[in-house]
């Protein structure tokens, strides 16, 4: 039978800080177009979850211990080029600017972010994916 359901936008979150993970979740799982399919708190973890749970959208911190996201971005990408990886940070150092432009993200979004403008560029993101 055919339906005309839309896929929900599969997430994994990826962050040392549990707080933030939690908080990250929390958000997203309120949404009815968006599915959480992991929490990951380094650059290593990421990179195996996604090969576990093929999600379309990586939120993705920059500084992690074991291995930072910038590293993880690019084992990422070089595994799957269709995800989508949005690099979400509290850095303000400059030197971070011009690592953001050279690193494999799609998208970059401050922590200060408001909730509601994280989620819609999570589904921007997650549109980039399903128009591939």
């Amino acid at each position: 039978m055919l339906t005309c359901e839309q896929s929900r936008v599969r997430v994994l979150i990826v962050d040392d800080h549990e707080l933030t993970r939690f908080s990250l979740s929390l958000a997203l799982r309120s949404q009815e177009d968006l599915e959480m399919v992991g929490l990951a708190s380094n650059g290593q973890e990421a990179i195996n979850m996604v090969q576990q749970h093929h999600p379309d959208v990586v939120i993705l911190d920059l500084q992690m211990p074991i291995m930072d996201g910038l590293s993880a971005s690019t084992h990422i990408k070089a595994l799957h080029p269709e995800i989508q990886i949005l690099a979400y940070s509290s850095l303000e150092d400059p030197q971070t600017e011009v690592m953001i432009q050279t690193a494999q993200v799609d998208a970059f979004c401050k922590k200060d972010t408001a909730t509601g403008e994280l989620i819609e560029l999570v589904r921007q993101l997650g549109q980039q994916v399903s128009r591939r």
